[in-house]
């Protein structure tokens, strides 16, 4: 018998079958958060990594997964990473030369002004 391949995608299938579509959302957000942390400068090295930019996309994206995953994932679920993602709005406009006028900041078209 032979050994199994680790790079079989049958296998990696069967394993993502098994994870709920609630942990697949969480850790899709928490690596749009850690990603927009480190983008804003909030992590080691924060002269060689903030780049606002790259932020705001990210942030965006994490409004508008965290909005339309709320109600299919509970309140439970959905209050830290709404908490996360004002954390990071909030400190995106601290890091904004000109910050964006309230509700014009990345993600308030999903959740409105953090302000």
């Amino acid at each position: 018998m032979s050994e199994p391949d680790p790079f079989d995608s049958a296998d990696e299938a069967r394993d993502i079958a098994d994870v709920p579509a609630i942990e697949v959302i969480n850790t899709v957000a928490v690596h749009l958060l850690s990603a927009a942390a480190v983008k804003l400068g909030l992590a080691d090295d924060p002269e060689n990594q903030l780049d606002l930019d790259e932020a705001r996309k990210l942030i965006i994206a994490l409004a508008g997964l965290v909005t339309a995953a709320a109600p299919e994932i509970g309140d439970q679920h959905a209050r830290p990473l709404r908490d996360g993602l004002r954390s990071l709005q909030l400190a995106f406009r601290e890091a904004s030369t000109f910050p964006d006028a309230p509700g014009q900041g990345p993600g308030e078209k999903y959740t409105g002004s953090v302000i």
